[in-house]
């Protein structure tokens, strides 16, 4: 017969709240008995009986993280289990976010029994004066990921060991509550010695000492609360696009919204030109307004979801970073190329062409740079940059020859050679064209605004000001820079 690690919960703090079956098992001594802590109520009344154990608690002394305890606990306890069968205590219930009995539970080289024990949540409930029912969350204070809590829930903090456990969950709290939310402590829930305190939450850490029968509970917040949630946006977009909602929104398309989206994105840029973060974080709002409008469109119209666009950007994003999310794997020798053209997410072309895929709104610079990369791709390039400059002169010299015929059909389309071929070239140096124009135009409107500034500071106007004068103004400006 294979020895058994044979698995109790010490309940919630006495004895008394013992199964019998429990009592029995650690009483009568048959197997040894290890215990995670000794720092629990139940312990000292056993000991008291004359009941032998083991503890664990040497192991949190000598690890500086909760993962390594645990682990350190069950390699223990599989190397006991070789020489004969054993009893693992725990506190509360074994099921009850117990680390070292879901790593027992998962490992494969020692039989492991669930005997049972008394879960303390029944005791919180009735202390809490809760209803689980209305949605409740129980959640491991020591390991949490902030964004997998749920405020419109109870939410009750387990394992809250001590004031520094306490402050990292307070911290948490606080991206999210407000410092003056209600919270309370509750410490030996079900026991003759447990204690119930409510505190604002700036003050969950002052309150807090050393226990490990220690909880804490945040009350159901409102959603009018949670205004910097995803699912209250979602909300608030459902409903000014509802039956009750506002008229503009309403009446909104595709079509009649891709103005707002180009000037969105453009006044976002513009706030990053300027350093202006307090200006980013509006303008980013006003970008992600404009996805939650046409998602919502799409969902008024049955065609898809905010959660579709979601699903979409992460798979692309997973799929087109093999060297993170697939090392190891055959994808991840891909080009980028090779990645996007894999996805083809059922969208039918209107043609074939390599440059197809280029979108007309783009600004012109920028079309040109995307047209030219694209071609590039497939070797439809200048070989270097000396024949660049060698077709700049061709198009300026095709363009003086349009001007001195004074053919304006043809000197506006020259105009437009030479406008790419300066794309190409910009290119070539690694230079964006658009970009580089725009701090061109930056340049222009601060110095033409000293040149404004120096006419008005002679109590002049344009009119007065000979364009020698201009000039003068316009080179202090260029000094100055």
């Amino acid at each position: 017969m294979e020895n058994k690690i044979y698995i109790v919960g010490l309940g919630a703090g006495e004895v008394e709240q013992l199964s019998l079956k429990v009592y029995r098992l650690l009483s009568n001594q048959k197997y040894p008995l290890y215990i995670r802590t000794a720092d629990h109520p139940v312990v000292k009344d056993l000991r008291e009986e004359g009941i032998t154990y083991e503890s664990f608690d040497t192991l949190y002394e000598s690890h500086d993280h909760f993962t390594d305890v645990y682990e350190a606990i069950v390699e223990r306890l599989k190397t006991y289990a070789q020489s004969s069968s054993l009893v693992y205590a725990v506190p509360g219930h074994p099921m009850l976010a117990e680390r070292t009995v879901q790593l027992l539970n998962e490992q494969t080289d020692v039989d492991v029994e669930i005997v049972g024990g008394q879960s303390y949540l029944d005791d919180m409930f009735t202390t809490l004066n809760i209803d689980p029912i209305d949605g409740f969350q129980f959640v491991d204070a020591t390991s949490f990921d902030r964004e997998q809590l749920n405020y419109e829930q109870h939410l009750i903090f387990c394992q809250v060991y001590d004031q520094w456990t306490a402050s990292e969950v307070k911290l948490a709290l606080l991206e999210d509550l407000p410092p003056t939310h209600q919270v309370t402590i509750v410490d030996a829930a079900g026991t003759s010695d447990e204690t119930k305190k409510s505190v604002p939450l700036a003050e969950l850490d002052h309150e807090i000492g050393i226990s490990n029968l220690l909880s804490i509970y945040v009350p159901p917040v409102g959603r009018l609360e949670l205004t910097h949630t995803f699912k209250r946006l979602k909300e608030v977009i459902a409903i000014l696009r509802g039956p009750n909602g506002c008229p503009w929104d309403q009446k909104q398309t595709h079509e009649s919204l891709r103005a707002h989206a180009i000037e969105e994105v453009y006044e976002l840029i513009d706030a990053i030109e300027r350093e202006d973060d307090e200006g980013i974080i509006e303008e980013l709002g006003d970008v992600l307004l404009q996805v939650m409008l046409h998602s919502q469109i799409g969902a008024d119209s049955g065609y898809f979801t905010v959660d579709d666009v979601i699903k979409r950007v992460t798979e692309k994003m997973i799929h087109r970073h093999p060297h993170v999310f697939a090392k190891g794997t055959e994808a991840e020798n891909k080009t980028w190329d090779e990645l996007k053209a894999e996805e083809n997410y059922g969208r039918i072309a209107n043609d074939n062409y390599l440059l197809s895929d280029i979108p007309k709104q783009f600004p012109a610079l920028i079309r040109a740079e995307k047209l030219q990369k694209q071609a590039a791709k497939v070797g439809f390039d200048w070989t270097n940059v000396h024949d660049v400059w060698a077709k700049a002169d061709e198009e300026l010299t095709e363009l003086q020859e349009a001007i001195d015929h004074e053919d304006e059909l043809n000197i506006a389309e020259e105009f437009g050679d030479v406008l790419f071929v300066i794309v190409n070239l910009a290119r070539f140096y690694k230079v964006k064209a658009e970009l580089a124009l725009h701090e061109t135009n930056e340049k222009f409107i601060s110095r033409f605004n000293h040149v404004e500034r120096r006419v008005k500071e002679n109590a002049q106007s344009f009119a007065d000001v000979s364009l020698a004068e201009m000039d003068h103004y316009w080179d202090e400006a260029k000094g100055e820079e």
